[in-house]
């Protein structure tokens, strides 16, 4: 017996967001790249969007969630799991990272990164 699993991602969707731990950061903001993937063994292929993840979901949880000022970016990205679990339940595995372009330090630094994963118990 064959064994599927699918993964449905958005990759590289930038946001203006006011992020950051320090007061300044919340007040100037900073560009930021979000990148999600699920994965989840599919519910049929009959051709209906009902059977999959609709990436049009996800864009919309990245960019609600990205309105919302948090000091950490891990704050930012277990809400995005989290909304997208509670749209998905028969999701297994969320992957959720952000990079902050020109994150405010000395240095030149392209872009700082955090990544969090959701794996299901089942």
């Amino acid at each position: 017996m064959n064994h599927f699993k699918q993964t449905v991602a958005l990759k590289g969707v930038k946001c203006f967001a006011l992020h950051g731990y320090y007061p300044e950061e919340q007040l100037i903001g900073n560009h930021f790249i979000v990148d999600l993937e699920t994965e989840f063994t599919p519910r049929g292929f009959d051709d209906q969007l009902a059977q999959t993840v609709n990436y049009e979901d996800l864009n919309s949880i990245i960019l609600e969630e990205m309105k919302h000022t948090q000091k950490l970016l891990e704050t930012v990205l277990k809400n995005i799991i989290s909304k997208v679990i509670e749209l998905y339940p028969f999701v297994e595995t969320v992957q959720v990272s952000i990079k902050k372009l020109n994150p405010p330090m000395p240095g030149q630094i392209g872009h700082s990164f955090v990544k969090l994963t959701y794996t299901s118990a089942k």
